[in-house]
């Protein structure tokens, strides 16, 4: 297989030294946490974020106030939004059931689908206030049925404030509890309870290189949707789009922050000589070119191969976040490639309708976790239990006879007499 690449990004052992970095600052502050509780996280959002209020969380009266604050029209283009969203979960949700069979005479195996009771969401602040996250995760664990919502985002920079928006889109979401706080501090407060709010089973939601190093960290305190940040894009395409539209698409996430890669997979040799030029021309009146450009500078890729099936490879390969399909043939994608976030097929749609309104959850998997899990979704919050009944003695005879023998085999015999127990009570005199 012939892959060029026309542009490469940062080399691995770079990128592997800036997580190791990432490591360590991280590993320190949920120590921090677990060791000094509430002083610990008010040092840190006081450090991080200029914000230590008496109530990290907000009273009703203050989220009313805060949301009274979002024009009509942006509080009606949320709840069209979660309109959307909330649909999709439900058409998701129902596609799980609980099931009960008798798979030999007195034997019955089931499972029930049950949801987590508590949760925490973390909903991205900062530069880029990430109101379509408390969509992807908030109402998405009301649908699932999670008894307990916590919810996280860190203060307005701009104005020292709640963002009201987020706020807004926070509580319409169904969140029975808000916190302003940001960052690494706020999913150590979930994971280990502390300035007022519960302990969680599982936190949720994206965010930045940290934020995604403290989710797998805490990972085993409490459980973790995915590991999902920083936002990665694959563009995949050939002669039948145009650099404008690619490039368009390309920087649309690179803006994420300064290391977000972007790359395009090609078959057309002229399409991936054209993209520097279109970039330099976009990045010229791009006002976030600021964080657009770094990535695409240090994390960006031209991949240029000859065949679909070579997209295919490579791209299974790279495992990325977002895969748009600029094709001739879109299906032939969907059909063919298996590790991915989430497909965008063709040229009528893009990662933007994912990540705020089309319906699909955007929190989706990065660093090639794509190869084993899919996204964010109402699934996500709902545990799958088994259970198991003997209605019968001559069920539990029958079983317990072939159990004691695979016992025996493995040398537990303990487990054995638990088996024979039952046979010898249970036989027929």
């Amino acid at each position: 297989m012939a892959i060029e690449y026309i542009k490469k990004g940062m080399a691995a052992e770079n990128s592997a030294a800036n997580q190791e970095k990432t490591r360590e600052i991280v590993h320190d502050i949920l120590k921090k946490v677990a060791k000094n509780g509430d002083k610990a996280i008010r040092e840190l959002s006081e450090k991080f974020d200029k914000w230590n209020p008496k109530s990290f969380r907000l009273s009703d009266t203050q989220i009313q106030e805060t949301i009274s604050k979002v024009t009509s029209k942006t509080i009606e283009d949320i709840k069209w939004a979660q309109s959307q969203v909330r649909r999709f979960a439900q058409i998701q949700k129902s596609a799980l059931r609980d099931v009960e069979i008798e798979t030999i005479p007195g034997v019955i195996l089931g499972h029930k689908n049950i949801p987590i009771n508590s949760v925490g969401c973390y909903v991205p602040g900062g530069r880029y206030p990430m109101v379509a996250s408390a969509h992807m995760s908030v109402l998405t664990a009301k649908v699932a049925g999670v008894k307990k919502i916590i919810a996280c985002t860190p203060p307005d920079p701009k104005t020292g404030l709640p963002p009201a928006e987020t706020v807004a889109a926070m509580h319409l979401g169904g969140a029975d509890e808000i916190y302003i706080l940001g960052g690494v501090q706020a999913m150590a407060a979930m994971a280990y309870g502390a300035i007022g709010m519960p302990q969680v089973d599982m936190i949720v939601g994206p965010g930045n290189q940290y934020v995604a190093e403290a989710k797998r960290q805490l990972f085993g305190k409490v459980g973790i949707d995915l590991l999902a940040g920083p936002t990665e894009t694959l563009v995949i395409a050939d002669d039948t789009t145009d650099a404008e539209m690619v490039v368009t698409d390309l920087l649309g996430q690179a803006e994420h922050g300064p290391n977000s890669p972007a790359v395009l997979l090609t078959n057309s040799k002229k399409l991936a000589l054209s993209i520097e030029a279109e970039i330099t021309k976009q990045l010229a009146v791009l006002e976030t070119a600021d964080l657009a450009g770094v990535s695409w500078r240090d994390y960006g890729e031209i991949i240029l191969v000859d065949t679909y099936e070579e997209m295919v490879k490579v791209a299974d390969d790279i495992a990325s976040e977002h895969v748009q399909i600029n094709t001739k043939n879109p299906e032939y994608f969907l059909q063919n490639m298996t590790n991915y976030g989430a497909l965008f097929l063709g040229n009528r749609t893009n990662v933007a309708y994912g990540d705020k309104a089309i319906g699909t959850n955007h929190t989706l998997p990065t660093k090639k976790a794509a190869r084993f899990t899919g996204g964010l979704w109402v699934g996500k919050f709902i545990k799958t239990c088994t259970y198991q009944k003997v209605t019968t003695d001559e069920a539990s005879v029958l079983v317990g006879n072939y159990c004691s023998r695979l016992c025996e085999i493995e040398g537990f015999v303990g487990h054995k007499k638990q088996a024979d127990i039952r046979v010898e009570r249970y036989s027929i005199k």
